[in-house]
């Protein structure tokens, strides 16, 4: 049978450098990596790696000194803010550690957000929204603001504003690291089952427990993608070697 999926991500030679001369450093150098259309993935790597600079850039929130990023086969890697802004609204969604909830929103209301600057009426920005929350087990918290909820609910809040534009990537920075344990297992769950219906999910993570979950985990060392294909059982050799 086959394989018709393509790269969704692609960097190319992504060099990042800040300061000059004898202040010099390159966050990420020479990095090349590419993500296929309906990945579930991981990035790792200790403080300093790169890792959240590779983030930063596959989310179109910093732009690479020099090197080539395709987003959906489109090359961003120089656009301007304003064009850099329309590609992060209409093609990503974000997940953060904190939730970025504003809190005099209720749920429902904070989901419609986005949609306001993707110029959808107001009654398909409220359908949307609902069908969202309803997605992430929400639909009896729709009129409840942030005080209202736990943080895994809040979680799950900012889970469906990310997914309510229907992104072709869903990016989450360290969405587990304010969740204890089993909030933890439910927002994961939830990661799962959207990378299920197909869409293509990309995590930082420090947690082994986490990127595990995942079906393929990216590591990075000194601003280089030192492992490009670890599987879970790979992450657990590593862990007792």
């Amino acid at each position: 049978m086959t394989n018709n999926k393509f790269p969704i991500i692609r960097l190319e030679n992504i060099f990042k450098v800040y300061g000059s001369g004898e202040t010099e450093v390159k966050a990420l150098n020479n990095v090349n990596l590419a993500i296929d259309e309906g990945e579930y993935c991981s990035i790792m790597g200790p403080s300093g790696s790169g890792k959240s600079t590779a983030m930063n850039i596959i989310g179109c929130l910093d732009c690479p000194t020099s090197g080539s990023y395709y987003l959906d086969n489109v090359d961003v890697a120089q656009m301007n803010d304003k064009a850099l802004a329309h590609i992060r609204n209409i093609k990503l969604g974000f997940v953060f550690q904190q939730f970025h909830l504003l809190p005099q929103l209720t749920a429902l209301e904070n989901v419609m957000l986005p949609m306001a600057y993707a110029g959808v009426d107001a009654k398909e920005r409220r359908d949307r929204a609902t069908e969202a929350l309803i997605r992430v087990g929400l639909e009896k918290r729709l009129s409840n603001k942030p005080t209202q909820l736990s943080g895994g609910q809040q979680q799950r809040v900012a889970i469906a504003r990310a997914i309510v534009n229907r992104p072709v990537v869903l990016l989450a920075d360290e969405p587990t690291g304010a969740l204890d344990s089993r909030t933890t297992q439910e927002v994961m769950d939830i990661f799962s089952e959207l990378n299920a219906s197909g869409i293509t999910v990309v995590m930082v993570t420090h947690e082994p427990e986490v990127a595990r979950q995942t079906a393929r985990i990216v590591w990075f060392r000194d601003g280089e993608v030192i492992h490009s294909h670890l599987t879970p059982a790979d992450l657990n050799q590593m862990a007792v070697s």
